[in-house]
């Protein structure tokens, strides 16, 4: 029997390359372009399309606003007495839900109470459509200021839209039924939150629709009987707005409604309260336009640019093994 000795191996005999690593290397060039092309392609899809369905007011919106005057003055209209130093709340509830058949818009069910914890100074229902994007008011289906259903509504109804950085925006009052603007009023840092502060102004105004029969003595008029009185208001209104997100982080309502004979003799102050926001909400507020503000500002600008540039590196890199490839089979 003969045996035939293997051939010994030699250091200078090249090692057999590894069919997994070959192949990788083959189509390395081919794997970064699709990787480069995948984060350019979501980078825009995060900056063109999912931002702006983030950027929208929520379509079911639960909120309420609680404005208190620990030393307001009101009028008791059950004794015709004024009475001083009272704790009077002004509450604005929202409850929001989607328009039906259209997405795009919100129906809210507003109330305003305003009283005290023993009596009601005033209460008014509203409805209103809510474009979530620019967040004004659209007049189409069912909406109404405390029944009157002729009434157009107009500009902003509570929220802003984002990247609120116009000087100027229309707010809607719902009592003089008017949409007055509010104008930037300066910046200003609220419970660590940067915000811009809107102002708006309403100069005394009757409120539509608020002829009632008062007695004549209850203003101040010498004479039996009764007159017919309308209500005014006079308001200084100011947001504190969260730009990049555009949540109201404060809020505060200087109000001073008078009772006043269509005759234009007789005169009696129905309200006078300077109405804020809670300290405990203020900093809710502040907390939740952060976190909302940090987390547009990461799909609209922070992502795109880390994930373009990542993208473009592994596309230029595609490119330069591509050509390495062909200039060494050449």
């Amino acid at each position: 029997m003969t045996y035939v000795d293997a051939a010994p191996s030699t250091d200078d005999e090249p090692a057999r390359e590894r069919p997994g690593r070959g192949l990788l290397r083959r189509n390395a060039a081919p794997l970064l372009a699709a990787f480069g092309a995948f984060c350019v392609t979501f980078a825009l899809l995060l900056r063109f399309f999912i931002y702006g369905q983030l950027a929208v007011i929520p379509a079911d919106l639960q909120l309420e606003l609680r404005l208190a005057d620990e030393s307001a003055a009101y009028l008791d209209t059950s004794t015709w007495k004024t009475v001083k130093g009272a704790e009077v709340v002004r509450s604005i509830g929202v409850d929001g839900r989607v328009s039906p058949g259209n997405a795009e818009w919100s129906t809210w069910d507003m109330s305003v109470d305003t009283g005290t914890s023993t009596h009601v100074i005033e209460h008014m229902d509203r409805r209103v459509i809510v474009d979530r994007a620019s967040g004004t008011a659209v007049n189409c289906c069912g909406e109404h200021v405390d029944g009157d259903r002729a009434v157009r509504q107009a500009g902003l109804a509570l929220s802003w839209p984002a990247d609120a950085l116009d000087d100027e925006y229309a707010f809607y009052d719902a009592d003089i039924r008017a949409a007055p603007r509010m104008v930037f009023d300066g910046e200003e840092n609220i419970a660590g939150t940067a915000t811009r502060r809107f102002v708006q102004r309403i100069e005394p105004t009757q409120v539509p629709q608020s002829a009632r029969e008062v007695p004549a003595s209850a203003l101040g008029l010498d004479r039996r009987g009764t007159v017919t009185a309308t209500r005014w208001v006079e308001v200084e209104r100011t947001y504190w707005v969260e730009p990049v997100s555009g949540k109201v982080v404060n809020a505060e309502e200087k109000r001073r409604e008078t009772l006043s004979a269509e005759s234009g003799r007789g005169e009696r102050v129905l309200l006078d309260a300077d109405l804020e926001l809670q300290d405990a909400q203020v900093a809710a507020y502040a907390e939740d336009a952060r976190s909302t503000r940090l987390l547009l500002t990461a799909v609209r600008t922070d992502l795109p640019i880390a994930l373009g540039a990542v993208g473009t590196v592994l596309l230029l890199l595609s490119l330069l093994l591509t050509a390495r490839t062909r200039s060494g089979r050449g």
